[in-house]
C-alpha cells in the first residue's frame, strides 16, 4: 500500500490539482492540508473563516502558512455574488423536486454545498470531506449537486485494503445498504473500473455464504443473478460468484471447494452482497489483522468528490486527496507488485 501511495503522490504532484475542503473546522484537516499543501500535492482550497482557522491551527501547533492559502468565507461579502450563484444553480436543479429559492440560500451555509459546488463549476478538481459527518448526510449535497453518471446508476465506496502486501479491494463498504442483484453488479464494474484506472487487473469475487447454488436462499441467488449480468455486460472480466470468502482468497481453499474457479483463489477485488457484511468486513480486517485501509472512495460519481471516514487520521485525509486529485486528473498507476 505504501508503495502504491508513494506512486499516487508522485503522480499527484506532477499537476497539482486545486481541491477544496469544507471542514477546515477539524484539526486533522488543518493538518492534512498543511502537508499537501508543503509537499505541493495539491493545490487546497479552505472553505471558512481565516480567523477562526488561525486559532485552530495556532491551538493544535500546525503551522500552516494561511497567507500563501485560497481561504473562501462564505459570510464574506465580497464572496456574496458566488454563494448567490451556488443558491440560484442549486434552485434550478433542485425546484422539481419542491425545494425553493429561500431554502437554496440556507443551504449554501453548509459548507458541503458550497465545495459540490465549486466541484460542479469546475472551480476546483474535486472535493475531499465527511469526517465529521455520516455518510448518509454527506452523500445529500453529493446527490443534489454532483449527480450520478449516468440516468439510475447509484453510487457506491470501495475501500483499497493491504494485508501481508497483498492489495484488495473491498465493495461496497459504505454507501448501499441492500442492493438488488442490477446495483451489485454495476458495483462490481465500477469497482473493477476503479482497479484497472491503479493498474491492478481486476479478478471479482462476488461474495456469499454460499458457492455456485449450494442455497436457493434470495441472499445467495441475487449475487448469482449479478454475475450473470456482468458477464453479458463486460465478458472479459475475470468474476466468479456465488463464492464463499475462502474459495475466492486462498488457493489451497479453492482447489479443494471449487477447483474450475476462474479466480484460482487469488481474487483482488471483493464485492459483498450487503453494506452490513461489506462495512463489518473491511473493519474486521483493519482492526484486528492490522490491514491498511484507505478510502472510501465514491464510485458512480460527475465529479471527484470523496468522504472520509469518521475515525480517520490526518494522514488517511492525505491519502484520500491524492487520490481525488488523481481521479481529476483521470491518470493511470502501477501497481503491478501487488498482482
Amino acid at each position: 500500500m505504501r508503495n502504491l501511495l508513494a506512486r499516487i503522490i508522485d503522480q499527484a504532484q506532477k499537476d497539482r490539482q486545486r481541491l477544496v475542503f469544507a471542514e477546515t473546522d477539524d484539526p486533522r484537516t488543518l493538518q492534512a492540508i498543511d502537508y499537501l499543501d508543503d509537499h505541493k500535492i495539491v493545490t487546497p482550497v479552505l472553505i471558512g473563516n481565516k480567523e477562526k482557522i488561525g486559532e485552530l491551527a495556532k491551538e493544535h501547533n500546525i503551522k500552516m502558512a494561511l497567507e500563501d492559502l485560497e481561504i473562501f468565507d462564505p459570510e464574506s461579502p465580497e464572496n456574496a455574488e458566488k454563494i448567490e450563484k451556488y443558491a440560484q444553480e442549486l434552485f434550478t436543479r433542485r425546484k422539481e423536486k419542491g425545494i425553493t429559492i429561500e431554502q437554496a440560500h440556507e443551504l449554501m451555509k453548509n459548507h458541503d454545498y458550497i465545495g459540490c459546488m465549486m466541484t460542479h463549476f469546475d472551480e476546483v478538481g474535486g472535493l475531499v470531506s465527511g469526517a465529521n459527518s455520516h455518510s448518509a448526510d454527506f452523500l445529500i449535497p453529493i446527490f443534489h449537486v454532483i449527480g450520478v453518471k449516468e440516468k439510475f446508476h447509484k453510487v457506491s465506496g470501495v475501500f483499497f485494503m493491504v494485508m501481508r502486501g497483498r492489495l484488495m479491494l473491498f465493495a461496497d463498504c459504505s454507501v448501499m445498504i441492500n442492493p438488488d442483484a442490477n446495483d451489485l453488479s454495476n458495483i462490481a464494474l465500477d469497482t473493477a473500473q476503479t482497479a484497472r484506472r491503479f493498474g491492478i487487473e481486476p479478478r471479482v469475487a462476488m461474495l456469499s455464504y454460499s458457492t455456485h447454488g449450494a442455497s436457493d436462499d434470495p441472499m445467495a441467488t441475487k449475487v448469482a443473478e449479478a454475475v450473470k449480468i456482468i458477464q453479458q455486460r463486460d465478458p472479459s472480466l475475470i468474476i466468479d460468484g456465488e463464492i464463499q470468502l475462502d474459495a475466492a482468497i486462498v488457493p489451497e481453499v479453492a482447489m479443494k471447494k471449487f477447483p474450475n474457479s476462474p479466480l484460482h483463489g487469488n481474487a483482488n477485488v471483493l464485492v459483498f452482497p450487503d453494506l452490513n457484511s461489506g462495512n463489518i468486513g473491511y473493519k474486521l480486517c483493519e482492526r484486528l489483522a492490522g490491514a491498511d485501509a484507505v478510502g472510501p472512495i465514491l464510485q458512480g460519481l460527475n465529479k471527484p468528490v470523496n468522504d472520509l471516514s469518521r475515525g480517520c487520521t490526518w494522514m488517511d485525509i492525505v491519502h484520500v486527496a491524492a487520490i481525488t486529485a488523481c481521479e481529476a486528473m483521470s491518470a493511470d498507476y502501477d501497481a503491478k507488485e501487488y498482482q
